[in-house]
């Protein structure tokens, strides 16, 4: 049998220790007893401030009360918010054909930036130079969400997140779709089942580390994947932080 190949990042300095930290984080934020009966309202709320924090990733900042009330037509944060709705429905079918929701992700997220043509259909990243690399890097992630490792879905859905913004296989905004991707990563992993944690929020937080970290991650050293994977881990205490906050305000 194969060896895991994302075993070995556990065995980088402070990684098993954040992955356990974000964990027990996240499990005691999904205790909050708002979520019994208002999980639906923390969720909607919880969707709508990831858009939000995802766009903004992207250079296209609103604030939250415009874009509630439905005002701002900005074309990027129009597909992140049809992102972050369609997530527990793509739930089911990302640990069965990534590619597809990948393409899928695109396709919501890119309407109205990217021609028609080009929407759901992985390019040439300039890092790697041809399509036909960037294929193969998309068939080893897809590998690895289809049952190829074992390692926590937490860092394998930080993985998906940082390889997926180091390839860049789709035109436009490609950092929507790779959040996007980590977060169905936790959805179908069952860490985060029901899209609680706020893990952008996280990112948009911390974001000069976000970049340098995502930076780090695509330098494929292990400095730089551990820099990546600490803000990772970072970011998802932060985001079950968050869904607290949120459940809280619920409760009133």
């Amino acid at each position: 049998m194969a060896a895991d190949p994302l075993v070995p990042l556990l065995s980088l300095a402070d990684v098993a220790p954040a992955v356990e930290r974000a964990r027990e984080r996240v499990d005691a934020a999904l205790r909050h007893r708002a979520l019994r009966r208002q999980g639906g309202r923390v969720a909607a709320e919880v969707s709508l401030r990831s858009a939000i924090a995802s766009a903004a990733l992207e250079g296209h900042v609103h604030e939250r009360e415009a874009v509630r009330a439905g005002v701002v037509t900005d074309p990027v944060l129009q597909g992140a918010l049809r992102v972050a709705e369609a997530l527990p429905a793509l739930a089911d079918r990302w640990p069965r054909a990534p590619r597809q929701v990948l393409a899928r992700l695109h396709t919501l997220a890119a309407a109205g930036t990217v021609p028609p043509e080009a929407l759901g259909r992985p390019v040439a990243g300039a890092a790697e130079g041809s399509t036909p690399l960037v294929a193969a890097r998309l068939d080893i992630l897809a590998g690895l969400v289809t049952g190829g490792t074992r390692v926590p879905q937490v860092l394998l859905a930080a993985v998906v997140h940082g390889e997926l913004l180091a390839l860049r296989p789709f035109a436009g905004p490609a950092g929507v779709v790779a959040r996007a991707a980590g977060r169905l990563t936790l959805l179908a992993g069952g860490f985060d089942p029901r899209g609680l944690v706020a893990v952008d929020l996280g990112h948009r937080e911390r974001e000069p580390e976000y970049v340098g970290a995502a930076n780090a991650f695509a330098t494929g050293t292990p400095d730089g994947v551990r820099s990546w994977l600490r803000h990772y881990m970072t970011a998802v205490e932060i985001g079950a932080e968050r869904m607290v906050e949120i459940a809280d305000d619920v409760l009133g």
